[in-house]
């Protein structure tokens, strides 16, 4: 058996339901309760979420070879754009994602986000994944040492030689809303950037039965920023340097006009789901309702406008 989110299901067409926004994306979890215990999610060891819980979305038990056989069929019908699996820290789930690597990875592209030293990073990659994630989370050494129970230079260190060996071939995940600054959180984006290695940015999302179930979103315009921030970096508009900062670490200032700050925007990619190529998560920050966080779509122009108003609020 293997996990599979509930928006994937439904595009597999593995069960009958409506979905607003499609993914992209097939989403699928490997490993059972994760020997990690990181704050915000509902996998880790002292958690007392649903074992078939991550983030928002449920992942619901489905027979393996069914999963990849319809996963192969979706990819050559259009459906979905790529694969990937969310790993957990677990007993043999390094030897499944192995197995399902060597199916699956010659066929489409596939990603791995898991906890992994730099020789099974080489070893995926060898198989056939395309984009292998080593997964962050928090941007600054005291939020990493209190929500992750862990060493982010440590982890920096081994992203970082990934990175040199595979270029291109790695990302990494990073929450907004732990306790860091802006600042923090662009300074970090940028190192990233610069050593060859994609950060995608998540919302920090309280779930029930997680030790920081009573935590709060981060306001929507500092993701806002943060997103703008992301992409100017991204396209090599500015570095964090070229960014102001006010004494409690907010971006105050892109370094361009607003106008041509808009224009920049105007086509609302800044504002969606960021990460590997065919990934648009709908819905794993928030729900449908909204806000919205991540859009997994295109924007319209409304909604760019909105987006960029409440940057600036």
């Amino acid at each position: 058996m293997i996990k599979v989110s509930s928006g994937t299901l439904g595009v597999l067409g593995l069960v009958e339901t409506h979905l607003d926004a499609p993914p992209t994306t097939a989403y699928l979890m490997v490993g059972g309760r994760c020997r990690r215990d990181c704050g915000f999610c509902a996998q880790a060891r002292s958690s007392k979420a649903s074992a078939a819980a991550l983030s928002r979305v449920s992942w619901p038990s489905w027979d393996e070879n069914e999963v990849l056989d319809a996963v192969e069929q979706a990819h050559a019908d259009g459906r979905i754009q790529r694969c990937c699996l969310q790993v957990t820290v677990s007993p043999g789930s390094f030897a499944r994602v192995r197995a399902i690597a060597t199916r699956l990875g010659p066929r489409l592209p596939l990603s791995a986000s898991l906890v992994a030293n730099v020789d099974q990073v080489k070893e995926l990659l060898e198989l056939g994944v395309e984009r292998v994630g080593l997964s962050l989370d928090a941007a600054s050494e005291d939020v990493f040492r209190r929500v992750k129970g862990g060493d982010l230079d440590r982890s920096l260190a081994v992203i970082g030689e990934a990175a040199r060996r595979h270029p291109v071939g790695i990302t990494t995940h990073l929450m907004v809303g732990l306790g860091e600054t802006e600042e923090e959180m662009a300074r970090l984006m940028a190192l990233l950037l610069d050593g060859g290695v994609m950060p995608a940015l998540f919302a920090f999302t309280p779930i029930r039965g997680t030790a920081m179930e009573d935590g709060s979103p981060p306001p929507l315009d500092s993701y806002r920023r943060l997103q703008v921030a992301r992409q100017l970096l991204l396209e090599g508009l500015c570095t964090s340097d070229d960014l102001s900062y006010s004494e409690q670490g907010r971006i105050s200032s892109f370094g361009f006009p607003r106008s041509e700050l808009e224009k920049v925007l105007a086509d609302g990619k800044a504002f969606q789901t960021s990460g590997c190529p065919g990934c648009n998560r709908p819905y794993y920050n928030e729900p449908p309702r909204g806000p919205l966080y991540n859009y997994p779509r295109s924007l319209t122009g409304a909604e760019v406008r909105d987006a960029f108003a409440g940057l600036l609020s």
